[in-house]
């Protein structure tokens, strides 16, 4: 009896401790990686040494090594032409933080001195340099006035004068293998996005800070964001990341289209600052794995595990594509028409982010919310541009995807499918073809458009082909809506792919043989551009590059099916007058 009085018991008493477990939510410890699988064979290249001076890719001179914390007094100028301080700051310099391998990273954090309150803080991540003061002069190309900033700005990071004197903490970090950070450079993937996490969480645990933490910054300092947010850092309340030209390094830098094309990825690495370390080559991987592999997917931020507040702010391009993909149901867009490093340091644009870090990291109630979800600029080529047009999504809601059919005959882009066959043909290597047409009225091009092409190729069994969709004669100030795909790797990945926007999985080749006509999906970065009544849209098809540092593989000749049973066509996104 008591035997089966304690097994009563002993089931009663785990029945009620698998209740009570499942009544708290549960914390699990995550584990990370701090180094790649040895067979991805990463290639890594040596970093410029510390006493280099600073070049146009290299982007910071080192100043040397000082822990120790510094008070700037209210009023200092730190260059000529900058910015007074607006209040005391305290300056804790080469702060060391130790990760999880044992590898020691160095930061700096600034603080309001004179305040007894708990501090949010924003972290700034980038391999470029913290070391300070930065000459914003040299750091912008002049783009940005000098008293829009302090000498405290890193470049593309947010400027301590500004957002000490408002309360909060920023956190400059030399990543793993940056300056005097010790082990290797890395770009991105899991494992700069785990050095990220650790930092957050240090910082949301330092006695000043309010255990709230957000990030900031444009293109790299963007591009880490996401990143590092898809790791679901506890303490990461909100992200503004300007700039970001892409989350998946394949499609967007190294080989769009599926072709490469490595040539500034390689510059940004030649100007990569270590103490005796190594940097990542990603322009070197590339020429090793063409097809997307385990190491290229470890480049691809999971953009549906980013459910917190953003404010993402950009130019059409690829900046554009996180907003869509990440799964918060609180996000922002801004699309502006400036260049990203004058938008950035903005004081009207600085006060706009203020207010957002304010209402997610500080807690005011300030109508943050009531914000349009989209701002957009429409940009005219006679520079009437309309600016912060107010939108409620991305794509926009109410676009017609309109189709103008490609007529080889005639060299014109039609509204009805046409009934007769017909082809365009040209030099592989020096030729193009172009279509047009012209508009009847004033037409608003707003968001994805995509090239459907049946195409042939003459002497070759593979081809390049580069697209752009622009208005003739008109200033060199807009940049025009361009694509690019090599043809063998055309089959598309369905579940990336939508209506509007052709995503290829670029997994293996499909080589053609002689005579074979092909349908392919071309995706056009989107755009926001006005027609004005009368103006005429040219499409241009190539095979030489038409912008960018490729290097096709074209040869022979390509021939452009058109009419009848081969619908080429280009789609664009209307927007009906409001």
């Amino acid at each position: 009896m008591r035997d089966r009085a304690f097994l009563r018991f002993t089931l009663i008493s785990a029945v009620c401790v698998l209740l009570l477990a499942n009544s708290y939510p549960q914390q699990q410890e995550k584990t990370f990686p701090s180094s790649y699988p040895a067979e991805w064979s990463v290639i890594f290249q040596p970093a410029r040494a510390l006493s280099e001076p600073a070049n146009q890719f290299s982007f910071q001179t080192y100043l040397g090594f000082g822990p120790g914390t510094t008070t700037l007094t209210k009023g200092t100028v730190l260059l000529p032409g900058t910015m007074a301080l607006p209040c005391d700051i305290l300056w804790d310099r080469d702060v060391a933080i130790k990760l999880r391998d044992g590898v020691t990273i160095y930061v700096d954090v600034f603080r309001p001195a004179k305040t007894s309150a708990k501090l949010p803080a924003i972290i700034a991540w980038a391999p470029y340099g913290k070391s300070l003061p930065a000459d914003p002069v040299a750091h912008f190309n002049k783009t940005v006035p000098a008293s829009w900033v302090s000498g405290l700005t890193r470049f593309e990071g947010p400027d301590p004068a500004f957002w000490c004197n408002h309360g909060y903490a920023i956190i400059n970090v030399d990543p793993r293998g940056a300056f005097k950070s010790q082990g290797d450079i890395h770009y991105w993937g899991r494992v700069d996005a785990a050095d990220g996490y650790e930092v957050i969480e240090w910082a949301g645990r330092q006695d000043w800070s309010s255990g709230k933490v957000g990030m900031h910054g444009t293109s790299w300092l963007g591009i880490a964001q996401w990143h590092i947010a898809a790791l679901e850092p506890p303490h990461l309340t909100a992200l503004s990341p300007w700039g970001a030209h892409f989350y998946d390094q394949y499609r967007w830098d190294v080989c769009r289209g599926g072709i490469p094309d490595a040539g500034f990825n390689a510059s940004i690495t030649s100007g990569m600052t270590g103490s005796g370390n190594r940097a990542e080559a990603p322009y070197q991987m590339i020429a090793r794995h063409s097809l997307m592999n385990p190491y290229w997917d470890d480049k691809i931020a999971d953009m549906k595990k980013i459910r917190i507040p953003v404010y993402t702010v950009g130019s059409y391009g690829g900046d554009l594509e996180g907003f869509r993909a990440i799964a918060s149901n609180e996000k922002w867009l801004r699309i502006h028409n400036k260049g990203e490093w004058n938008d950035q340091y903005d004081p009207v644009n600085q006060q706009d982010l203020l207010k957002f870090f304010d209402r997610y990291l500080m807690g005011v109630q300030n109508d943050w919310e009531n914000t349009p979800r989209v701002r957009l600029t429409v940009i005219s080529p006679d520079g009437a541009d309309e600016v912060n047009r107010p939108e409620t999504s991305w794509p926009l809601a109410g676009t017609e995807y309109r189709k103008f059919y490609l007529d080889a005959g005639s060299g014109k882009l039609m509204l009805e499918p046409v009934a007769e066959a017909s082809s365009a043909k040209y030099d592989a290597e020096t030729g193009q073809a172009t279509f047009t047409v012209t508009f009847p009225e004033d037409t608003r091009v707003i968001g994805f458009a995509k090239l459907r092409l049946w195409i042939e190729a003459d002497g070759a069994g593979d081809m390049d082909l580069f697209v752009t969709v622009q208005k003739p004669s008109t200033k060199d100030r807009v940049q025009w809506p361009n694509g690019r795909l090599r043809v063998s790797l055309r089959e598309l990945d369905p579940m990336l792919s939508t209506d509007f926007q052709p995503v290829q999985s670029f997994r293996k080749n499909q080589f053609l043989s002689s005579g074979q006509i092909v349908p392919v999906d071309i995706a056009i970065l989107p755009t926001g551009l006005l027609w004005h009544e009368g103006e005429q849209l040219v499409l241009t098809v190539a095979g030489n590059q038409l912008k960018g540092n490729a290097v096709a593989i074209n040869k022979g000749m390509h021939v452009i099916h058109t009419g009848s049973e081969y619908e080429s066509y280009l789609q664009l996104p209307i927007i009906p007058q409001k």
